[in-house]
């Protein structure tokens, strides 16, 4: 009867204890979801993100080694299904790719948290920190990349703290962050109750006060750097652009929507260029226009095709301004000894009366594609994948191999196409080639959610930072805006109504700053600090027990 009571008793217990973790999990996926922008806080809720990781670390501490790959892949799980949601609207595979990954990475993440934890009593929570930020960069990295959910750009309209973005990029950000959680999980760890929580507080306060002064002095540095490095550009020379917004999908349909949305783009450019006669530059969102205008004039084979392709020509040559115009370009190429055509996400300018008619605009092809949706290289390695995509009316594209700057009337600037425009070496390569400003062309529409486009812009404001240039993006329903060098939105449309932007922004004629130097360099840092540190103190322990 006892033993049974202590069965009883201790099934209970564990019960508890899975609840209680349970919760922690769930908590510290909602402060993830709520910090970046959300359904309840269009923008985000920045305060959140100081505590987002608190409750990661106290299931750390709580749950074994063996159990922590699977609450780390629970989390993965709960935490990019709150903060991505709107990905399964974008492909009906999409949303399980992403948490399926995250699920494997963090179940990695958490089991490497916990060694921390197990092993570095002392001075884990300062390697946990570096633990989570090397993760953070490594996302980012391959053909995996997904920088969707670094901390850091939760903090994108607190203006003051995202400046130090252009000496170390996002990843200052996120280390500012991302250590309150740490250093919060490690003053609690073992407290019974708030008054045991209280004196841990007050403990660790007295043990590791070095850590927690060197983070508030950080912070107040970084802040008052915030405040001091925001430079006025009222004097410099300045661009017009017509931002066109035409509240659609441009995938959705058959050459007759193609025509129709032909019409409206035309339509809100005339309206732009009537508002603004001296604009230099109308810029259009990603693949506004579908039909391959390249292709189309020179093979017709599709006479309907033609006929638009001919429509829009004659429409951009009638006008004195230059028309940056998304589109899907193909050419024709001998794959294996067999002509095939090839498509490629691009960026085409023209130039009224010069390379209209026929056309042959400077050309930008989109470089990072979309993984699994866009681009999968692996065909013949995973053929059943590639053709569950196929059946799932994937549209793959090629990869681009330049990184084109184009120039109109002496302003040098480059397109980062949609996705692009989230990661720091992209735009950073665009600057290094010539470039004086960012010009973002984006399709977010098929998710119909404004914190999906929010989420998207997000990152975008740290490109103009991290090389003191200005950047304009051009959405098909939002977020169309203009950013200048200091990262503050200067202009922006109302989202998801037919409409354009008329944007005057700063040209910096030598776009100059620490991050085109040292690029992701602190990211790399993080990612090799908290993984040599772990090994170098996992083997010292190995040798101190073979010692005794």
């Amino acid at each position: 009867m006892i033993e049974l009571l202590k069965k009883r008793c201790a099934r209970k217990d564990a019960l508890s204890v899975f609840a209680i973790n349970f919760l922690f999990l769930i908590i510290a996926a909602l402060l993830f979801a709520v910090a970046h922008p959300n359904p309840l806080f269009s923008h985000g809720f920045p305060p959140a993100a100081y505590i987002a990781f608190l409750p990661v670390f106290l299931l750390i501490q709580r749950t074994t080694l063996i159990f922590s790959f699977f609450w780390g892949a629970l989390y993965g799980i709960a935490s990019y299904s709150l903060f991505a949601y709107w990905l399964a609207v974008f492909h009906p595979v999409a949303l399980y790719v992403v948490i399926i990954i995250y699920a494997f990475f963090l179940s990695i993440v958490f089991f490497l948290l916990k060694l921390a934890d197990r092993y570095f009593p002392k001075y884990g929570f300062i390697l946990q920190w570096l633990i989570w930020l090397g993760y953070e960069y490594c996302k980012t990295v391959g053909f995996l990349g997904f920088p969707y959910g670094i901390i850091g750009y939760s903090q994108w309209r607190v203006v003051f703290l995202l400046q130090i973005a252009a000496i170390f990029g996002v990843w200052a950000v996120s280390a500012i962050v991302v250590f309150p959680s740490a250093w919060l999980a490690a003053s609690l760890k073992g407290s019974h109750g708030l008054k045991g929580a209280g004196k841990n507080v007050s403990a660790l306060f007295i043990e590791h006060k070095l850590s927690a002064c060197i983070w508030v002095v950080a912070f107040f540095l970084v802040s008052i750097f915030g405040f001091f490095s925001q430079k006025d550009y009222s004097a410099e020379k300045k661009m017009r652009l017509a931002l066109i917004q035409p509240n659609s999908d441009p995938w959705q349909g058959n050459i007759e929507t193609y025509k129709q949305d032909f019409q409206i783009l035309a339509k809100l450019s005339d309206e732009a260029l009537l508002h603004e006669p001296e604009t230099e530059l109308v810029v259009w969102p990603e693949t506004a226009f579908i039909p391959r205008i390249d292709w189309h004039y020179r093979y017709r084979e599709d006479r309907a095709a033609f006929n638009l392709v001919s429509d829009l020509l004659t429409y951009i040559d009638s006008k004195n301004t230059a028309f940056l115009i998304g589109n899907d370009d193909a050419i024709k190429a001998n794959v294996n000894g067999f002509p095939e055509r090839l498509d490629y996400n691009a960026a085409l300018l023209f130039i009224p009366q010069k390379n209209t008619i026929p056309p042959q605009p400077a050309k930008y092809w989109k470089k990072h594609l979309v993984p699994f949706t866009e681009h999968f290289p692996y065909k013949s390695i995973f053929p059943n994948i590639h053709q569950l995509l196929i059946e799932h009316d994937t549209h793959f594209w090629e990869k681009g191999a330049e990184f084109s700057v184009f120039n109109v009337n002496a302003v040098k600037f480059s397109v980062p196409i949609c996705f692009e425009d989230s990661f720091g070496y992209i735009s950073r390569e665009f600057i290094k080639r010539g470039a004086q400003v960012l010009i973002n062309i984006s399709n977010d529409a098929w998710a119909k959610s404004l914190p999906c486009q929010n989420q998207h812009l997000s990152m975008a404001v740290f490109r103009a930072v991290e090389n003191r240039v200005s950047m304009v993006r051009a959405t098909a329903s939002g977020q169309t805006v203009a950013i200048d060098p200091n990262g503050r939105i200067i202009a922006e449309a109302e989202p998801f109504v037919q409409t354009f932007l008329s944007a005057e922004i700063p040209v910096i004629a030598k776009p100059s700053s620490l991050y085109l130097f040292f690029g992701d360099g602190l990211g790399v840092f993080f990612l090799i600090a908290g993984l040599g540190l772990l090994i170098n103190g996992l083997i010292q322990n190995i040798v101190s027990k073979k010692d005794e």
